[in-house]
């Protein structure tokens, strides 16, 4: 699994421990690879002996009695100054902040502090920061079918660049066979590089249980455990959809204060994520209901709503990573009308369109709906991704509208 410790983060956070001199908050979904990337980036500096997991009883109890020079009590070989240290899952530490906030001003200079965790690292926020300027969030998402092409596995293609990757001729090979696996296996490491649908099945139950249960145990107040997985059992068939919550509570029998409460702890602990609605100045767009994708889509026995939700999750990564690196203020949404013409995705800069995005299984008619909301909201890019191109080729240009096949598309991801 070393190989696996390479990810598209690693050089940003070698530049960022490098030239900022703060901490580096990496979040993401359970299984991800947090663990083997903090790992690797200790590799890398000889600081392997300096990884504390919260979760590990012995590394709990180091912390909690020598709060002030755990890590020293720890033999490294450091081969660069200052040494490295990870701290995993410390968020479930309930005085975290505070701990992180006094490790940092008093040694934040002499030791480089990676913090990992796979609920989000700020769930226990209330009221401001207390860590505000002492650390920067990054976002660590599952393999995208970019990434798993790579062989670096180390970047991050900037905005203007990932479009000329996109519009040229670039062939990336393997990319059809590699959006396959992908697909059927999710971009989790452990059932994506083993391409089996056993192990698919028992990554999955063992994941479902560490999140439905282990992590909402540990970090949330919900004792009603079995009503949150019957709502996780529900969910994939809500996928793509403006999610009725109302609909929820009903099946649930809870309230809907409860379910919508449920939701939202689910989206802290990277189960699923929401795109609320783009408005803007559309009359009678839809505004308030949101849309649910998960991070595992293999439960999803539709083909194109696994697609749909395919798309989501390379979009979330792209987002997310061209924010964290600064390329800008991006957001991921969809937009809708009350006359139920939709497109699945909007991406926008700084509150504003950007480029507008439809997920299509096959055909080479382009939607109208995409030409409807093109018109009105005029992003710089418009595009149709299908996942069976057919005849028309992988890339073409049809009136503005780029008809992109799929492989082609989320290579570059």
């Amino acid at each position: 699994m070393e190989t696996f410790g390479v990810r598209y983060l690693t050089p940003e956070i070698l530049r960022f421990l490098r030239e900022e001199h703060t901490m580096a908050f990496v979040a993401g979904p359970r299984q991800a690879g947090k663990t083997t990337l903090g790992r690797h980036l200790l590799t890398l500096s000889g600081s392997e002996q300096l990884y504390f997991n919260w979760d590990i009883d012995a590394h709990r109890k180091q912390i909690v009695r020598h709060p002030g020079d755990f890590w020293q009590r720890q033999e490294h070989t450091s081969v660069g100054t200052p040494p490295r240290m990870v701290l995993d899952e410390i968020h479930k530490f309930p005085r975290w902040k505070r701990f992180l906030k006094g490790l940092y001003d008093e040694h934040g200079r002499n030791i480089e502090i990676i913090v990992t965790g796979s609920g989000r690292l700020d769930v226990y926020q209330r009221g401001g920061d207390s860590l505000f300027g002492r650390y920067h969030l990054y976002h660590l998402h599952p393999f995208t079918l970019g990434e798993m092409l790579s062989d670096k596995r180390g970047y991050v293609l900037e905005p203007a660049v990932f479009w000329q990757r996109v519009m040229g001729d670039d062939v990336v090979r393997g990319a059809e066979q590699g959006l396959g696996d992908i697909e059927a296996y999710s971009g989790f490491p452990e059932p994506l590089f083993s391409s089996s649908e056993m192990k698919l099945r028992r990554w999955r139950q063992a994941h479902r249980t560490l999140v439905l249960r282990e992590d909402l145990r540990d970090l949330t107040r919900i004792r009603d455990l079995g009503i949150v997985d019957t709502l996780a059992l529900l969910l994939p068939e809500r996928v793509g959809a403006p999610v009725s919550i109302n609909a929820l509570s009903e099946d649930l029998q809870v309230n809907f204060a409860t379910v919508k409460g449920y939701l939202e702890t689910l989206s802290r602990l990277y189960y699923l994520f929401a795109l609320r609605p783009f408005a803007g100045r559309l009359t009678r767009a839809l505004r308030q209901a949101e849309k649910i994708y998960l991070f595992d889509y293999t439960e999803i026995s539709n083909p194109g709503t696994r697609f749909e939700n395919l798309v989501a999750v390379h979009l979330r990564k792209l987002v997310d990573a061209w924010n964290d690196w600064g390329y800008g203020e991006f957001d991921l949404h969809y937009v809708r009308d009350r006359e139920k013409r939709e497109v699945d995705f909007l991406l926008t800069e700084q509150h504003k369109p950007y480029a507008l995005i439809e997920a299509k299984l096959s055909g080479s008619d382009i939607d109208p709906s995409l030409r409807y909301f093109a018109d009105r909201l005029k992003p710089r890019y418009v595009v149709q991704v299908v996942r069976n191109p057919g005849r028309g080729g992988s890339r073409m240009n049809v009136d503005g509208v780029l008809l992109v096949g799929a492989s082609r598309f989320l290579s570059f991801l």
